[in-house]
């Protein structure tokens, strides 16, 4: 495994909620990013479907971290926008991300997100966010 996949784990790690909800890094470079959640039941909502807020959380995730491959680890998401398109349903979801556009202090990135069922991917919501830096002085003290 890679350093930056290895370092990305650990992050991730360090996430409560994350872990709570299983969250998986399975790719982690220079303007790339995939994270995948297994569907369990207790993140479906009363229809059955992946609810909202997982899917919403994948690509939040995802977002930031790939904003992150590109400005470095101390970003934030400043906003971001997702349409869902499908409900999801299957075995797990996975965000793939990219970096569209980099500048010194923000990058503007995209995430589809795909619900996959015995190993056949539905796109089930897309978005786009902006992954700021922030400073020392920004950072909440421990």
């Amino acid at each position: 495994m890679d350093e930056m996949l290895a370092m990305g784990r650990q992050v991730l790690a360090m996430q409560p909620f994350s872990v709570l909800i299983g969250a998986q890094l399975t790719a982690f470079s220079a303007g790339h990013t995939e994270l995948k959640i297994p569907i369990r039941q207790e993140l479906r909502q009363q229809h059955g479907f992946v609810h909202g807020g997982v899917i919403s959380y994948a690509a939040d995730n995802a977002l930031t971290y790939v904003g992150g491959s590109v400005l470095g680890p101390a970003v934030v998401t400043s906003e971001f926008k997702i349409n869902y398109l499908r409900p999801g349903l299957g075995d797990f979801i996975v965000a793939r991300a990219s970096v569209i556009y980099a500048g010194k202090n923000q990058a503007v990135c995209r995430c589809d997100i795909y619900a996959v069922s015995e190993g056949k991917e539905s796109l089930c919501a897309t978005a786009q966010g902006t992954i700021s830096t922030i400073g020392q002085s920004q950072k909440p003290k421990a």
